[in-house]
């Protein structure tokens, strides 16, 4: 079988999908990750062929509109009109994106296009006349009456319009149509057609296989989704040779395990704010800690008890921590949950609010801190409280780590095949 998987976003949309690439691999199929050209490195570490995109939207990240939205989770009015100007500023970008995914796919030869939501390639699917599967790293793509779209920020509602909200979803990919309906016709040379931007259906209303790359013990399953929906459990890469530079090795080893503290791809508008108040609750909590400060959303000063790093691979250091503090995207959320560590999530927009309030429910978490609610205090008392979580944490742990999401999807994918 030769898989065509495509991606784009940042850590938390491309590292599952090398996980699946290299599961491919070692069952014997021919796999290509198509995603943006700054992964390069992560590919060639995992040996994945790899097909460069675009950068796309991910140069807007550091954009200090942009930033201030996503600190403050698009609330309020001008937050929604900064969204809906950042909808308008991505569409040209996506079309950058999607003219190299039409490239990547014409030269193939795949039997099968794998994508995430973000990315329409369905129609290069249809170019090529195979099947295309739904990547789901969150849930929020699959209506369903039991519970409210994740992915929106919502009051709570009567059970009866739960399913009314995953509307807003399809809403928002629908803004981007005209570029995708350029895309199909000009570089694909496909017609337009009815219902051609359906993620779920193909070209004859039949459901799609879609991949929910999560573990159905931190989201229930429901029974009213298709049969054409498999929640395969959480997509790990195997974990690969890292030799931490030095004096991370040297504070770990030179007293009681720290407290991870990083954002990830979540820039933020005030770095120095964040990280005064992430020191100040490390040192009122009395325990040490691991500052990353990823894509610049924590700036500090390293100190005896404080080590500031840019990153390391989370399935190395996250075992070796006491508690890791984050902002709820589902790869960190994740990595935390298989290192068995209880954790402080701590939102900004999307689905991590979803992951936040997961963990608090499966009782690995103490309650969520908003991103725009964050200080000093309130984080010291989430810290404080991670210290009667740990032997929940391992036994969740040790529940995720038995599951095999990979290896679910790829028989998933050879039965869809054939």
């Amino acid at each position: 079988m030769k898989a065509l998987l495509v991606t784009h976003g940042t850590r938390g949309d491309v590292q599952p999908m090398l996980a699946l690439a290299v599961a491919l691999r070692e069952a014997g199929h021919h796999a290509v990750l198509a995603a943006p050209g700054s992964f390069v490195p992560a590919a060639e570490r995992s040996e994945v062929e790899f097909a460069a995109l675009d950068e796309g939207p991910n140069r807007l990240m550091d954009d200090p509109v942009v930033k201030q939205a996503v600190d403050g989770g698009y609330r309020g009015l001008r937050g929604k009109v900064t969204a809906l100007r950042t909808v308008r500023r991505i569409r040209p970008l996506m079309a950058d994106v999607l003219r190299d995914v039409g490239r990547v796919a014409r030269g193939s030869e795949a039997d099968v296009v794998v994508h995430t939501p973000g990315v329409p390639a369905q129609h290069a699917a249809e170019m090529l006349g195979v099947p295309a599967v739904l990547a789901a790293f969150q849930p929020g793509w699959v209506p369903t009456s039991a519970f409210p779209c994740p992915m929106v920020p919502l009051p709570k509602l009567p059970r009866s319009l739960n399913r009314a909200t995953y509307l807003t979803v399809s809403a928002t990919l629908r803004s981007f149509a005209g570029i995708a309906d350029d895309w199909r016709v000009r570089d694909l040379g496909l017609a337009r057609r009815r219902r051609g931007h359906d993620l779920l259906r193909d070209a004859d209303g039949r459901d799609r296989l879609v991949l929910q790359a999560f573990s159905p013990l931190v989201t229930p399953v429901t029974q009213d989704w298709p049969e054409s929906v498999r929640t395969t459990g959480f997509w790990y890469l195997p974990a690969g040779s890292w030799t931490p530079p030095a004096r991370l090795t040297e504070f770990l080893g030179a007293g009681p395990a720290p407290v991870y503290i990083g954002f990830g791809s979540m820039a933020g508008r005030d770095a120095e704010r964040t990280g005064r108040t992430v020191v100040d609750a490390v040192r009122a909590a009395g325990v040490r800690a691991v500052l990353a400060t990823g894509w610049g959303g924590i700036e500090a000063i390293a100190s005896a008890d404080v080590l500031v790093i840019d990153q390391a691979p989370h399935d190395w250091l996250f075992p070796r921590t006491a508690a890791v503090v984050h902002h709820g995207g589902g790869g960190t959320t994740a990595a935390a949950l298989a290192a068995g560590v209880p954790q402080v999530v701590c939102p900004f927009v999307a689905d991590q609010p979803h992951w936040a309030r997961r963990m608090h429910a499966i009782g690995v978490a103490p309650t969520p801190v908003r991103q725009h609610l964050l200080d000093a205090d309130t984080l010291t008392a989430a810290i404080t409280a991670t210290h009667g979580l740990r032997s929940r944490a391992e036994e969740v742990g040790h529940e995720i780590r038995s599951e095999n999401g990979v290896t679910e999807a790829v028989r998933a994918l050879e039965e869809l095949v054939g």
